[in-house]
């Protein structure tokens, strides 16, 4: 794929500003962050732009350095997952999470990657942050988180073919081979639908992870309820981290674990505001991200 070239500096004039519409996006979050909620129509066109771009990029399996903003060049074959695929994983949503962590370079060091999925979070993660842990337990999206992490030089980040959870051991998991984004620990999810496979995996106490890090990325496919209402929240007193809630049952028992707590809830579709009632917590990834801290805020400067 061959990209047009930049724009050659002008001597004794500043340096011009990229067009690349990838650039602009990444470049344009801090500014509209009021506006992050899915629900704007400010999200919703450059939800359109930005699928554009990603399509145009990353659309075919070879595995040749595409640009990818202020990340660089960004080696990601692509790969279907049943009905959806690996573009899916550049969602909007996720563009702005990597914007986040992009913009707050200086401020943390240590991350963890839970439902690491084919390792797109653990690339963005391994090139802001010196220290990567990733979470996968799908053997088959391990292989492939393994292979993307080795493709871009993800020497900082360690894998770790395992669920999080809350306790050591084993448990079922169920992936779903229509949409294996959708894969899940046996039980937390309801109704899975479509062809499934059941097998065993193995299971990880993250307590420790969690207190070691300064920022988590959390999608578990339902069993962030589990997880996070299973660890004090002390633990997370100098740890900030983003969750995806799967369901309103998680959303309230994920409010009142913390209720009272020094750990603060913010809602990316109250505009980044902080939740205050459990109705306010977003109860499904179409809601957007929750960000937990005990700070005063969302860092997005």
């Amino acid at each position: 794929m061959t990209e047009t070239a930049a724009a050659q500096p002008v001597p004794g004039q500043p340096p011009a500003a990229s067009d690349d519409q990838l650039d602009l996006i990444f470049a344009s979050f801090a500014d509209w962050k009021a506006q992050h909620s899915p629900y704007t129509p400010l999200h919703r066109l450059l939800k359109r732009v930005a699928r554009a771009e990603i399509e145009r990029r990353f659309a075919d399996p070879g595995d040749d350095p595409r640009p990818f903003g202020p990340f660089g060049s960004l080696r990601f074959p692509y790969h279907a997952m049943g009905s959806i695929d690996s573009l899916n994983l550049f969602d909007i949503n996720e563009l702005m999470i990597f914007a986040f962590y992009h913009r707050n370079r200086g401020r943390y060091a240590k991350a963890l990657d839970l439902g690491a999925n084919l390792g797109l979070h653990s690339i963005m993660l391994s090139r802001c942050f010196g220290e990567v842990r990733s979470f996968e337990p799908d053997p088959v999206h391990f292989e492939l988180l393994s292979a993307n992490l080795d493709r871009n030089g993800c020497g900082n980040v360690t894998p770790v073919r395992a669920a999080a959870s809350v306790q050591d051991g084993e448990a079922e998991f169920v992936r779903v081979k229509g949409n294996t984004t959708g894969s899940h620990l046996a039980g937390a999810k309801k109704n899975p639908y479509g062809e499934l496979d059941r097998f065993t995996v193995p299971l990880r106490d993250v307590t420790a992870e969690i207190a070691w890090a300064d920022l988590v990325k959390l999608d578990i496919e339902g069993h962030e309820g589990e997880l996070i209402t299973g660890i004090d929240p002390a633990v997370w007193a100098k740890t900030d981290a983003i969750v995806e809630i799967g369901t309103a049952e998680n959303a309230e028992r994920v409010f009142a674990h913390f209720h009272g707590s020094p750990v603060r809830l913010f809602s990316q579709h109250l505009g980044w505001g902080q939740v205050t009632v459990a109705a306010e917590m977003p109860k499904s990834h179409h809601d957007g991200s929750l960000f937990m801290t005990t700070g005063d805020g969302v860092p997005w400067g």
